[in-house]
């Protein structure tokens, strides 16, 4: 096992159109249904880029507030069969999420937090054919990446958020917990 590669969390958003187009469920199984062993891996059962990962329906380009839900209830259908990937917990101090990276071969995974409010994971599971075609986030995205946009906690410390990626296959996001007071008062400079 190689030592973990730290990763950069962006909090400057770089691609302002991203994520215009939303995942529609018609179109997901559409998607999907190609047979694609790739696509099955990155959006199957149990990814943390799913869209059924919570048992119903949810795009992973909207924000969803993962630390309100208990991971082991959400996921017990998944964890019984031997078939999720992803794990979230808190203790005192943090929040802690830890899944597997979709596709094949290096990530280019990136973090990123938006107005200290939703972190949002995504990365590119496939290249575009046209190098000059527009942003790919801006696009049907799921063609060629992922994403998971999760609404941060209320007392989460968005300025200390740590991301490695171990073995180029497991990420682990740490979110330091801040106290609630203090954390209000930031985020109403951030708004200034």
């Amino acid at each position: 096992m190689t030592s973990p590669k730290q990763l950069e969390v962006q909090s400057e958003d770089r691609t302002p159109q991203k994520w215009c187009i939303s995942l529609r469920e018609d179109k997901f199984e559409n998607f999907l249904s190609q047979g694609n062993p790739t696509v099955n891996k990155v959006f199957g059962d149990g990814s943390l880029f799913s869209p059924f990962l919570f048992r119903k329906f949810f795009d992973p380009s909207d924000a969803f507030p993962l630390w309100e839900l208990e991971s082991d209830i959400l996921l017990s259908h998944l964890r019984s069969s031997g078939q999720t990937t992803v794990d979230w917990s808190q203790t005192d101090k943090e929040y802690v999420l830890k899944a597997e990276l979709p596709g094949v071969g290096k990530n280019s995974v990136q973090v990123y937090v938006e107005n200290g409010k939703v972190v949002e994971i995504s990365g590119l599971w496939r290249n575009q054919r046209e190098p000059k075609a527009r942003e790919w986030r801006s696009g049907h995205w799921w063609e060629h990446g992922f994403v998971r946009r999760l609404e941060l906690p209320e007392n989460a410390d968005w300025r200390r958020i740590e991301a490695c990626v171990n073995d180029d296959i497991y990420l682990e996001i740490r979110i330091p917990k801040c106290d609630i007071s203090r954390g209000k008062e930031e985020g109403a400079s951030l708004s200034e």
